[in-house]
């Protein structure tokens, strides 16, 4: 078998495995779970199954205002609306708009049809959700200097029902406690339910050659489900939840409702019919006798898809952050590469650092190819005596070779072996380069500013290309002029193809290549040396 045409395979699948990968990332085939029917109230539980809440009407998420309290942490900027007591804007302090400017991201918030806020409110039994008018003790709070907690109290009423809402933020926490409590002061008994949940428009992000999720998540019995904004328009979910959680998340960011472990709860995600989609957490609460109290926690959390962060959570949080199903190679080399970057301080020498030691560990596999192919090097002469006694006849020849290969031990696949071993670390670290906020706008030289995006002025990707044709030029020639033509043609598609990929990710294939030519130039010149 000519190896030239099984590298020229090999090199083609790379491509195609990398478009089916961004095909299936976009189409995110993920089927929707109908909506589960309301379920009847435990025997040993006090309270009822909680029911999906009704989804609030647009006027909602209207820039209708009821006054504005702004609240400021150490990682937070906030903006909280009196009306339901949404949190309309978020700036996370710590993450900038784009790399070198110090204007921090905004997280929620939006105006018109981009809009990306928290919300949550009372549905009375029988009766629709409607955000209630609070009150506050003041207008600004601030975490000051030497306080860990800082609490925000809320003041409403539904009819004859006092309702508080406290949200307590922590320093250094992405985490927001959420509670309700309710006091009925009236003659009647009282029951509702409480939701919490996120409300998002149904732009998306990334591009054919970066696809990234933007949409729905919620986690329930281990199992994390994406749901695509397209998909709820088809199905709305619905799902009873102990101990996971749902919200709504996108390349970098998560925003999630997280339950109190051990208790019943309503997971759901749907579309509002207005362009518009909510994910989020429903609770029932217990039949409030007259002058009865009752409340309803849980935790709200609104930060970085970070993988140690998520991880200190324990709460299945980390499994935001998808590699897909290379995940069992993808989180061992981000890890790997994690500890070099807190050895080095830089990503990119990170990146190099990871290289080298892919690289070392398929070094047996990488030197039996090189001298595979050094060998091959030096039959071409042969090779091509065979080629024009046996011109007409393809099968003599073919025998005629194997023989030759046989005779002089050598093995025409392996050299092709290690770069089909290294396909899946290579997609692997494609999705870790990709999906990994750590390396959002993580800079490496001169003008590497963010390897997380595309080399602005395709100096990597040129180089890579360049670095191919050197590494063909140590390989043998390819006997059948089409193979010839298609494999000078590689180099100049693979630059155009990864001038669109991450810088990270180019500058680990141009590092691969730079020790593969060293490695290859060493042994075929020992094996030529030895004669």
């Amino acid at each position: 078998m000519d190896p030239q045409r099984t590298l020229l395979a090999v090199a083609l699948s790379i491509i195609v495995l990398l478009l089916f990968q961004s095909w299936n990332a976009q189409q995110q085939p993920k089927p929707a779970t109908p909506m589960a029917p309301t379920a009847s109230a435990p025997a040993h539980s006090p309270v009822p199954a909680a029911q999906t809440p009704s989804v609030p009407s647009l006027s909602h998420a209207s820039p209708v205002s009821g006054g504005t309290i702004e609240v400021e942490t150490d990682l937070y900027r906030l903006t909280l609306d009196r009306l339901g007591g949404d949190i309309r804007q978020l700036v996370l302090k710590r993450y900038t708009v784009a790399a070198g400017s110090s204007e921090p991201l905004q997280l929620l918030g939006g105006q018109g049809n981009q809009r990306w806020i928290q919300q949550s409110g009372v549905t009375p039994q029988g009766g629709t959700a409607t955000p209630l008018l609070f009150e506050a003790d003041a207008t600004r709070y601030q975490l000051q200097p030497g306080q860990n907690t800082l609490e925000i109290r809320l003041q409403g009423r539904i009819g004859n029902v006092l309702v508080h809402r406290i949200l307590t933020l922590r320093r250094g926490s992405y985490l927001i406690d959420s509670r309700y409590e309710f006091v009925n002061q009236g003659g009647q008994p009282w029951q509702g339910q409480v939701y919490n949940q996120f409300l998002r428009d149904g732009s998306g992000q990334g591009s054919y050659f970066m696809p990234v999720f933007t949409g729905a998540v919620v986690y329930r019995d281990n199992e994390f489900q994406k749901h695509a904004f397209k998909d709820l328009d088809k199905n709305s979910i619905g799902a009873p939840v102990n101990g996971g959680w749902a919200g709504i998340m996108d390349h970098y960011f998560l925003t999630a409702v997280l339950p109190p472990q051990n208790q019943p709860a309503q997971a759901y995600a749907r579309a509002t019919g207005d362009g518009f989609y909510v994910s989020g957490i429903a609770q029932s609460l217990p039949i409030l006798s007259p002058g009865q109290r009752a409340s309803v926690s849980e935790q709200l959390f609104m930060g970085p898809k970070e993988q140690d962060l998520l991880e200190s959570l324990d709460r299945g949080l980390n499994r935001a952050v998808d590699y897909g199903w290379l995940t069992i190679i993808g989180q061992p080399l981000f890890q790997l590469l994690s500890w070099f970057h807190k050895l080095t301080g830089n990503w990119g020498i990170a990146i190099i650092l990871l290289t080298l030691v892919v690289k070392l560990l398929f070094f047996p596999l990488s030197g039996a190819s090189y001298r595979s192919m050094a060998g091959m090097r030096k039959l071409q002469p042969k090779m091509e005596k065979m080629r024009e006694r046996y011109k007409d006849d393809k099968q003599k020849l073919g025998q005629a070779m194997m023989e030759l290969y046989k005779t002089e031990k050598v093995n025409p696949l392996a050299g092709c072996l290690p770069i089909i071993v290294q396909i899946p670390v290579f997609l692997a670290l494609y999705w870790v380069l990709l999906e990994s906020v750590e390396l959002r706008q993580a800079p490496f030289f001169l003008w590497i500013q963010d390897l997380s995006i595309r080399d602005p002025f395709y100096v990597l990707p040129v180089l890579m290309g360049a670095s191919m044709i050197l590494q063909q030029r140590l390989n043998p020639a390819p006997m059948d002029p089409i193979q010839k033509k298609m494999l000078y043609l590689l180099p100049v598609i693979f630059t155009v193809f990864f001038a669109f990929f991450p810088a990270g990710l180019v500058l680990y294939w141009v590092v691969n290549n730079v020790i593969s030519i060293a490695q290859q130039w060493y042994i075929t010149h020992q094996v030529e040396k030895a004669g």
